[in-house]
């Protein structure tokens, strides 16, 4: 056993660092050729490892209960052998058998704000400028690294990336630039215009709530150059003074319901509909934000994750936000930025690429001579506010400062240890944390609870993410035993192995390809689409209970100290995302305040005591040394 436990952490150690790229020509169809498809899991083993991960979350009698339902369900010749054949005979006969699927259900028929609930952001660290002159200097230079980032998609040159020698699919990267989420009564939909030689020659860029139409290639196809982008932004400056300061973007972090209802009378309009499919059709969106109130260093860094995660509010920058635009890049007067991406089309890891390549490009000096060729004015989009645009309007700026006054953020670097030191115990860092995780949920609340991390399944043809559950069993031994002092010291470093090695074994099974939540999804979702009556497994409060997850959670690897942050899942849940680095890791926590029984504060400072204990605990001293 102790073999196969340190075979299977150095495979994982492989696995959770940022993936190794090699620099190959390769068309996007070699690229994905070389990727296999995502296999269907087999049923008896999904339906096994689900009733395993029920375990800790239900007491025996009920366990007993839903064993029953899952095992009439895998029964041969029953409801779910049946189930399991359509889904083998789709995945035969599509790119990729569940992520369609997933991405609509998960994404385009949830009728929740894309602001918070949805869209991740992720604040990056300060660079040296505090005014609107190095704001504008700073943006030029984005912009331009962004289009070269581009430019390497379009031609097929962008780095493949691997993972443990395997190539990764790479169908997300063209699908960032010129896509939008348009809203629907019922469900939404993503439009694409990307296209590598016709595809649109413009951005957006939004300043004090106006629209501007930036085109950043000149009429022989090659890129604007950062001198040219910036006497542009520069135009847009001088002009973004002018008119009314209506915040048409806030409509776009409604109720989708709500959104989509307005945007239908909003697109009447000739003029807004043109408007409205400049900024839908353009490359990405440049947020140029107005200064904040300064605060104090110690929750600095959350109130600029907040800005870039909601804008902060109606009278702050939330006008300069259009929340379905697939990226939307956020530079603010005092350094800050960041990025703002809509979830159904873009993932973290293709994102942390973009990102990467950005920092690498804002290093070079730009030594391109800007063309003596007079530019057009950049071009302020316009919208015609009739009454029942006005009250949509007025409605929107009340809910989203209710949503925005009820979410709670809580970003922290957590300077101790990071990654390195987990390594020397010969544990998976990821593993670790989450272990951590629960135990500050568990001190808080003297409870464990259905618990979600990501993991990609980009090693598959059009694979997008499964959940790694928890707690497991040996989590909850751990959990219980550690704070107790009856339970020995060497028998509580033992039972923190146990648990981490579990967590990992999980990892790698969704990594794999082998999760089981994508799976079950896919089962329920193949009896919906013939027609017949949900399926007992799907109705049982067991179902409900694990998949209600008070904890969302997500690592994101970064080469650079980034902090993501998004909103829970539950109302009654928290979300706590991690950039971990060598020796000190970025935490974000958040809850909503309308819960009186979640506290985003109160979970990070007992986050932060649970690893510092966890690190200062004699054995666990011992191992290190």
């Amino acid at each position: 056993r102790g073999a196969f436990a340190s075979m299977l952490r150095f495979r994982l150690l492989n696995f959770l660092v940022p993936p190794s790229r090699r620099w190959l020509r390769c068309s996007g169809r070699q690229a994905h050729s070389s990727v296999p498809p995502q296999p269907v899991p087999p049923l008896l083993q999904t339906l096994q490892r689900y009733l395993t991960a029920l375990e800790p979350l239900l007491p025996p009698d009920e366990l007993q209960h839903t064993r029953k339902i899952v095992q009439k369900f895998g029964c041969p010749g029953g409801l779910g052998e049946k189930l399991q054949r359509e889904l083998i005979k789709r995945a035969k006969h599509s790119h990729n058998w569940i992520s369609d699927w997933w991405v609509q259900w998960a994404y385009l028929e949830c009728r929740q704000p894309l602001a918070v609930h949805s869209n991740p952001a992720i604040s990056l660290p300060n660079r040296d400028f505090t005014d609107w002159r190095g704001q504008l200097v700073f943006a030029s230079k984005l912009i331009a690294g962004v289009l070269d980032f581009k430019a390497q998609v379009d031609s097929g040159k962008l780095a493949l990336e691997y993972m443990r020698g395997q190539p990764l699919c790479m169908e997300l990267f063209p699908q960032l630039f010129s896509s939008c989420r348009i809203p629907g009564p019922k469900h939404d939909h993503v439009v694409h215009y990307g296209r590598p030689r016709r595809g649109p020659a413009h951005i957006t860029v939004v300043r004090n709530y106006q629209f501007f139409q930036l085109d950043v290639y000149n009429s022989d196809g090659t890129p604007l150059t950062e001198s040219q982008i910036h006497a542009q932004l520069l135009r847009i400056r001088s002009q973004s003074w002018k008119t009314d300061k209506q915040p048409m973007g806030i409509l776009t972090s409604e109720h989708r319901h709500t959104w989509g209802q307005a945007y239908t009378r909003l697109l009447r309009d000739k003029i807004n509909k043109e408007s409205v499919r400049l900024i839908e059709k353009s490359i990405f969106t440049l947020c140029l934000d107005s200064p904040v109130m300064r605060i104090s260093d110690e929750k600095y860094s959350s109130r600029m994750a907040a800005q870039i995660l909601h804008g902060g509010g109606t009278f702050s920058n939330s006008g300069n936000r259009w929340f379905d635009k697939t990226l939307q890049f956020v530079v603010g007067e005092d350094g800050s930025w960041g990025l703002l991406y809509e979830h159904a089309t873009a993932e973290g890891p293709p994102i942390s690429t973009l990102l990467d390549h950005v920092l690498e490009y804002c290093k070079k000096p730009d030594r391109v001579r800007a063309p003596l060729i007079p530019l057009p004015m950049p071009k302020k989009l316009y919208f015609y506010i009739n009454s029942e645009i006005k009250w949509d309007l007025e409605m929107a700026k009340q809910n989203l400062d209710i949503l925005i006054n009820d979410l709670d953020i809580k970003c922290f670097n957590f300077q101790h240890f990071g990654k390195e030191f987990v390594k020397q115990l010969k544990l998976s860092p990821n593993s670790f944390i989450q272990v951590a995780i629960q135990l500050a949920y568990y001190r808080v609340h003297s409870e464990v609870c259905a618990a979600c991390d990501i993991a990609s399944l980009r090693m598959f043809r059009g694979g997008r993410t499964d959940y790694i559950r928890s707690p497991t069993n040996q989590m909850l031994s751990f959990i219980r035993a550690f704070d107790d002092d009856a339970v020995s010291r060497e028998a509580k470093v033992q039972l923190l192995r146990e648990a981490v090695d579990a967590y990992s074994i999980l990892t790698e099974q969704s990594l794999m390809g082998q999760g089981i939540d994508r799976h079950l999804l896919g089962l329920k979702l193949q009896a919906i689409e013939e027609g017949l009556s949900l399926p007992r497994i799907f109705m049982d409060t067991a179902y409900g209970l694990a998949t209600h997850w008070k904890l969302r959670t997500g690592q994101v690897p970064t080469n650079t100290d980034s902090v993501m942050c998004f909103g829970p899942l539950a109302p009654d849940g928290y979300a706590v995302c991690y950039n971990p680095q060598q020796d000190h890791v970025h935490f974000s926590v958040t809850a909503f305040n309308c819960c009186e029984e979640t506290n985003a504060e109160k979970l990070a400072l007992t986050l932060e005591r649970s690893l510092r204990d966890l690190q200062d605990h004699p054995q666990v001293k011992l191992l290190v040394s």
